[in-house]
């Protein structure tokens, strides 16, 4: 058996697509995101600008600032309260990591829960908790869900498996996944560092979450036959036949996985093309908010 693919890179496509038509008939102002970064880390530099291309494409006001890995935390903190109450901004991106003398759940706590469009203010997620999304829900989450949903994958009933426990992924995807709502009802096992007989487990999920970043973790032995199979990790490892020494691979052994599950998600061009299309749908949704639309 040979996995199908689900394609992040077309589903990112449709919801853009989508977005640009829903902009397209909005009157006066358009959606304004305003990205902060701190710093020239190469990465960072990289998936802000493809945030800010993205957002320019689909008709969307971006603005970047940038200040020196030298700043304070008090001084950051000022710029985010001034974007904060500048009724001209709806969505405001604190592009992590941060310098390490800044302590970043503070600094995404300072974001206006309505400004919030990463989603990681301790308001918005408390109200997954609730089942309250009606605000904003962390960005590679929600591409999770979509991919789920826009795949046709039954979530009720079926037992999820999510690797890993960060405050980013792990947790609220599995928060979702709980949720009664079609993308939820699903019996949630959330297995990290400290948990015994890992592959009994991941080999019991109808729907296996990798999300620890490690390379290729989660081997292909270690999952149930026709298991669907999302893949969130983006993890470097050499390569001596790329040009640029070096090849991206997921946290799932993607040759022996694709063999086992039913559906899997690639790295990339699985989760990863989501996240930037779902930050576009919270700002979005962030104007319509403001607007009372």
């Amino acid at each position: 058996m040979s996995a199908s693919i689900i394609d992040g890179n077309a589903i990112r496509e449709e919801i853009l697509s989508e977005l640009k038509s829903e902009i397209a008939q909005f009157q006066g102002r358009k959606p304004n995101v305003v990205f902060i970064r701190v710093g020239e880390d190469p990465a960072s530099v990289s998936y802000v600008r493809k945030k800010e291309k993205t957002a320019t494409q689909i008709g969307m006001n971006a603005a970047l600032e940038v200040y020196p890995e030298s700043i304070s935390e008090g001084e950051l903190l000022g710029h985010v309260g001034r974007l904060n109450g500048d009724g001209a901004v709806d969505g405001i991106l604190v592009q992590a990591p941060l310098p390490k003398h800044i302590d970043e759940q503070r600094v995404f706590n300072s974001v206006s829960a309505e400004k919030d469009v990463d989603g990681f203010n301790a308001s918005n997620i408390g109200r997954i908790l609730q089942d309250d999304n009606s605000r904003f829900v962390s960005c590679t989450p929600a591409g999770i869900i979509e991919l789920l949903t826009r795949s046709r994958i039954e979530t009720r009933g079926a037992h999820a498996v999510i690797v890993g426990r960060s405050q980013i992924v792990g947790k609220p995807i599995a928060q979702l996944l709980l949720q009664r709502a079609e993308w939820g009802n699903a019996t949630v096992t959330v297995c990290h560092s400290a948990t015994r007989d890992l592959s009994a487990i991941t080999k019991q999920a109808d729907i296996l979450i990798a999300a620890i970043g490690s390379a290729e973790f989660i081997k292909g032995d270690m999952l149930k036959p026709g298991a669907v199979v999302i893949d969130v990790g983006i993890n470097r490892i050499s390569d001596s036949t790329s040009k640029k020494g070096y090849r991206l691979v997921g946290d799932v052994e993607f040759g022996s996985a694709s063999q086992i599950a039913s559906k899997i998600t690639p790295v990339p061009g699985g989760v990863g093309p989501m996240t930037v299309a779902m930050l576009m749908a919270n700002t979005v949704k962030a104007y319509k908010l403001k607007r009372g639309l």
